[in-house]
């Protein structure tokens, strides 16, 4: 048997939550440290996994595992990775080692106000960081349905605690009344989505009846139930596969969030600290619109080209409401929040738009907008940190005092707005081309938040960094710092890195897209060719050559 990359993947930073919280309240340094050294191992296996991984090998999963789990009930521990999944899970395993150097400090205020309590806030708030690490990565891995739901639900509960626990010390001077603000954001995220859970849970149910019945025995696997459907030992009816192609999407769509499912994600990462609210938009987010690629389309195909008028007007809807709300913020990390919201329509657009062009550039929108949100967020936060306060009218000319910080805020943004250049704009142009291809009036409208997103970005970096110092507190703000310089500068470098060259991101999800479009049965829709635009026709009425004909054909 060769050696079980994915689970170990998955275990290093499970282990590492026990060891972190496992550590005696006196070991908070060693606490940090040790959550550190277990995500940058995590991310070294992530590397290994992607250079282990071989894009042009057959077959739509690779470095598979299985092995019987509840065989009673045809549940397996199957896991296996296309190329979406591993360039996720790669996301991931980048992102957690800054989420941890940019929250170095953030159960501080919990351990001075409260030094003898029993719960260790450094130790939980790291190993719970490390916990959703793990159910993350096992979500991208599994290829068995009821496996993924288990971890698709279970991360709920850490990161619950993360949002009601923990706050960023900027909601107000009335710490009784933040701390109801974040219980408050942590219930409307649980209830939300486990809601979402529950009605994917009767799907789940519903799925495993039909291939018990049809196949004489039930199963879990997504393998074994597309090559089923393929090979036409399994007939989902047209109802019946609407109905649990429904209950899958509505779970995805909570966690993604699409409108109106969207209410719970701007009070989740405002009331949270900033590498919290990172955690929740540019990771655990994306577990909804990879699990839209994977399950929906691949284990309901019928169901998905139903269904996609629909969808593709509600992502339309979150693309412009999204900016358009992001414009009238006067919060900082709720305008970031809606502008997430406008960039998970583009995702979920692309995904729906069902061509190679649109899905390859929401995959890659994935990761981009995971980078580029987690740096604008980083940055952000560092900023609030020292100026106490989450509103953009508390802030103006920042630049003067602190020029590297405004300086990465600005890069940020402009990744942010999708300028050329930088990495978000390569996704967003694929998942317009895409969209247009097949359905140029929403791909046409969807162009406008180009517009908004510029106002928004630029009006706050406008407001928050140009002009005088506000204040006394805004001219002694001090500059980044060596910790903050190493959390945002390697993601401003990938975010320029992947701007100009995304081949390394294209060649390894563009297989997986094909597998995905083949399974629904869908064509990139060929590019319509005026006859009359041919050279050396001829109108109707006048002779023509045999070589004008077949040009014309």
């Amino acid at each position: 048997m060769s050696f079980p990359l994915l689970t170990c993947a998955a275990a290093l930073p499970a282990v590492g939550a026990v060891a972190t919280a496992a550590l005696p309240a006196a070991r908070r340094t060693a606490a940090k440290w040790v959550a550190l050294l277990f995500s940058v191992a995590t991310f070294a296996l992530a590397l290994v996994i992607a250079f282990r991984f071989d894009p042009g090998a057959k077959g739509p999963f690779q470095l598979t595992e299985s092995h019987a789990w509840i065989a009673d009930f045809g549940v397996r521990y199957e896991l296996g990775v296309d190329g979406i999944a591993v360039a996720l899970i790669a996301l991931t395993a980048l992102l957690i080692p800054f989420v941890i150097l940019a929250g170095w400090h953030d159960a501080d205020p919990l351990e001075e106000a409260r030094p003898n309590r029993r719960w260790r806030p450094t130790q939980g708030f790291f190993a719970l960081i490390l916990g959703v690490e793990a159910m993350v990565i096992l979500s991208f891995e599994a290829t068995d349905v009821f496996l993924f739901y288990l971890f698709f639900e279970a991360m709920l509960i850490p990161m619950y605690f993360l949002i009601g626990g923990f706050g960023d010390g900027a909601s107000g001077a009335d710490e009784e009344g933040a701390a109801a603000r974040r219980a408050s954001a942590a219930v409307k995220f649980l209830l939300y989505n486990l809601a979402g859970g529950l009605i994917m849970l009767a799907a789940v149910i519903g799925l495993y009846a039909v291939t018990a019945d049809q196949l004489g025995a039930g199963t879990f696997s997504l393998q074994q139930i597309v090559e089923a459907r393929a090979a036409g030992h399994l007939a989902l009816g047209t109802g019946t596969e609407r109905l649990l192609f429904l209950g899958f999407f509505f779970a995805f769509a909570v966690k993604a969030p699409l409108w109106p499912l969207h209410t719970w994600l701007p009070g989740a990462m405002g009331e949270s600290t900033s590498p919290v609210a990172v955690l929740i938009t540019a990771v655990v987010d994306k577990v909804g619109t990879f699990a839209m690629l994977r399950f929906c389309l691949q284990l309901f195909p019928e169901a998905s080209r139903w269904a996609t008028p629909v969808i593709l007007v509600l992502a339309l809807i979150s693309i412009l409401y999204g900016a358009l709300l992001a414009v009238a913020q006067r919060d900082i990390k709720r305008l970031i929040a809606y502008a997430s919201i406008s960039h998970f329509g583009f995702i979920i657009l692309g995904i729906f738009a069902m061509t190679s062009q649109g899905q390859g550039g929401a995959t890659l929108y994935m990761v981009n907008h995971g980078i580029s949100t987690a740096a604008l967020m980083l940055v952000a936060g560092f900023l609030i940190s020292r100026r106490g306060s989450r509103l953009i009218a508390d802030y103006g000319g920042v630049q003067k005092a602190a020029p590297l910080l405004a300086g990465t805020f600005l890069i940020g943004g402009l990744a942010t707005l999708s300028l050329p250049g930088l990495a978000p704009f390569v996704s967003e142009f694929l998942v317009l081309v895409g969209t247009f291809s097949r359905y140029p009036v929403i791909g046409i409208i969807a162009t406008v938040a180009i517009v908004l997103a510029a106002l928004y970005v630029l009006v706050l970096y406008q407001r928050t960094m140009t002009g005088p110092p506000k204040d006394e507190k805004i001219r002694a703000l001090p500059d980044l710092r060596v910790r903050e310089l190493v959390v945002v500068g390697p993601l401003i470098a990938l975010l320029l890195f992947l701007g100009v060259y995304p081949k390394p991101l294209t060649d390894l999800v563009n297989p997986a897209v094909d597998h995905t479009l083949s399974v629904v049965d869908e064509q990139d829709p060929k590019p319509e060719v005026r006859v009359d635009a041919v050279p050396g026709h001829q109108r109707a009425g006048h002779p023509a050559h045999h070589h004008d004909a077949e040009a014309a054909k």
